[in-house]
């Protein structure tokens, strides 16, 4: 009977998961058909070419909500609340840490990421733009990812599914609101895309605000160990992540040489069909 109820649950966690990111496959999709419609073969390029830096900061926001979580729910199962807290509370601190670097990056370097990325004088502007906002909106995606991870791990799968779905849907809508209507290019297609986990977070602020979390953040001194520990156990979800980001770097260079932008932005829809079916 126990093993009933435990393969019952891990179907309904399993279950509510491929449904959060099967929302956000349609979501990467719609983003590359507005952009394709709306902007052309170089918003498309431009697109393909950014996309890359989006990989490394969702995967350090998967690292470390999954690292965290994951250390969370084994001090809970332990009884260990005071150690639970801490681990959420040194998850916050690692997360800062990385969104501020992102926002860095962003603020100061956007247009030297994207040189290096390949983008010419054609889609030079374009490709800065989306960068920048991109890594602004950092501490959004990575606070998104981490508090997705902990409120599933914290007994409310439905809610983390629906937070994933939600975002995912006022990204589809806004970008088409901000990229026809309002005429705003590819900076409106990175506002959608940016708009989105902070959508998210306003619905998994319901777990808080109904005080349904066993979590809680205390004002600690940040701990080099644990903020190791939350890391190696969240380093594959990154690994992944980054793997596919540099896939794509290096196949937009050798494209790039071949083909030039036209080729970029070929590749681009089968790249973002691979992730979507990936």
């Amino acid at each position: 009977m126990k093993e009933k109820t435990l393969l019952r649950e891990f179907a309904q966690y399993a279950a509510m998961n491929i449904c959060g990111m099967i929302g956000l496959s349609c979501y990467i999709l719609a983003d590359t058909f507005f952009v394709s419609r709306g902007l052309g073969a170089n918003g498309l390029t431009a697109l393909n070419l950014a996309i890359p830096i989006y990989s490394f900061v969702h995967g350090s926001g998967l690292m470390l909500g999954i690292g965290g979580a994951t250390k969370y729910s084994i001090y809970m199962g332990q009884g260990k609340i005071k150690n639970a807290n801490r681990i959420y509370s040194n998850t916050i601190y690692t997360m800062a840490v990385f969104a501020i670097t992102f926002m860095v990056l962003g603020s100061f370097f956007s247009e030297k990421l994207a040189l290096m990325l390949g983008a010419d004088h054609e889609i030079l502007g374009m490709t800065k733009t989306y960068l920048q906002v991109i890594l602004l909106f950092a501490p959004a995606f990575i606070a998104n990812d981490g508090l997705l991870c902990f409120v599933r791990n914290d007994g409310n799968p439905k809610l983390s599914m629906a937070a994933m779905l939600i975002g995912s849907l006022s990204n589809i809508a806004l970008d088409y609101v901000f990229i026809f209507p309002l005429h705003m290019g590819i900076f409106g297609a990175v506002l959608a895309t940016g708009l989105a986990p902070v959508i998210s977070l306003a619905v998994l602020s319901g777990h808080l605000i109904t005080k349904k979390n066993q979590f809680h953040f205390e004002k600690i001194k940040p701990s080099l160990k644990a903020a190791g520990t939350i890391i190696l156990l969240g380093v594959p979800a990154l690994i992944t992540e980054v793997a596919s980001g540099i896939v794509m770097i290096v196949f937009n260079a050798v494209i790039l040489k071949l083909q030039g932008n036209i080729g970029v932005a070929a590749y681009g829809v089968r790249a973002i069909l691979s992730l979507v079916v990936s």
